[in-house]
């Protein structure tokens, strides 16, 4: 039997808090990049093993935190262990099946998942495709920021796969031109982007979806895939454009974690080698299902 390849998503998990009514809240671990390792796993098959790239304290919290990635399958090789630091917290409000967070992460010990160059340089050698946001780009400090997109550029000049979602979200930056600069460089780094339109809109002023396909093939990306919530998403390389409606769903009930998902049904398809527009329809119909479920990760 052969060994299985491996896809390492690199980013933050945190202890998400979901109401559970009547005013008292479930405690969960999730987060952007570490909800679609989730569903990768899920959605992959034993040909792939999905690697989590992270850091930890050395807590009691972060113990339970490993424990529930190694629980779900995922490679922990590649986690960090830092004394003194935890893992940041958020709070989700719903108003109807539409969400908001509180957060509180700014000691967080992801913050230093690039900050050793060693243990990075460990996990770009065990990894055959990876996955990365903007998010994770956003949480590191300016330095440890480039020493991990010169890692990725390094992987895709190897050609291994990069994908990236650029999660935008400007409170996490300290200014849009700083924003701006580390989303394109986080793109010429990788070989398939997944953007959200509405939020490429806003920070960069894209006036449609293909004006965000075309300034991500412009950086270098093979293959971009824009999200529109429940528009068609369109996928884009530098010879097609494809528009694909996703389903209709009229019982939805919390949309934390649509996009992760989508980017999990999407990313494990085409590792298997599905064509794009079908890999869009099985992101769609994850998604689909996500939303129909409270919280990030549905059991």
């Amino acid at each position: 039997m052969s060994t299985p390849k491996t896809i390492v998503s690199i980013g933050e998990c945190m202890v998400e808090l979901a109401s559970a009514g009547d005013g008292l809240y479930r405690r969960g671990f999730a987060g952007d990049t570490l909800n679609t390792a989730w569903y990768l796993r899920r959605e992959l098959g034993d040909d792939w093993a999905v690697a989590y790239l992270t850091a930890l304290g050395t807590d009691g919290t972060s113990d339970e935190m490993q424990a529930f990635f190694a629980d779900a399958g995922l490679v922990t090789d590649h986690v960090r262990r830092i004394p003194e630091r935890m893992p940041g917290l958020y709070m989700i409000h719903l108003e109807g099946a539409e969400r908001s967070f509180s957060y509180w992460r700014d000691s967080a010990a992801a913050r230093l998942l690039a900050a050793d160059p060693a243990h990075l340089a460990r996990a770009f050698a065990a990894g055959d495709a990876f996955y990365f946001s903007g998010i994770t780009l956003a949480i590191l400090p300016p330095a440890d920021r480039q020493r991990l997109i010169e890692q990725l550029a390094s992987a895709k000049a190897a050609g291994k796969a990069v994908a990236f979602d650029p999660n935008i979200r400007p409170r996490l930056w300290p200014d849009p031109a700083e924003m701006r600069d580390a989303i394109t460089a986080g793109a010429a780094a990788s070989t398939i982007c997944l953007p959200s339109f509405p939020d490429e809109a806003a920070a960069f002023g894209d006036a449609s979806p293909d004006a965000t396909a075309d300034r991500y093939l412009g950086c270098g990306v093979g293959e971009v895939v824009v999200k529109d919530g429940a528009d068609p998403a369109l996928v884009a390389t530098s010879s097609h454009r494809e528009r694909i409606q996703p389903a209709t769903i009229t019982d939805a009930v919390d949309t934390t974690g649509a996009g992760d998902s989508f980017n999990a049904g999407y990313l494990a398809a085409r590792l298997a080698g599905v064509p794009a527009p079908h890999a869009v329809r099985r992101g769609h119909a994850l998604a689909g299902e996500v939303v129909r479920h409270y919280g990030a990760l549905i059991r």
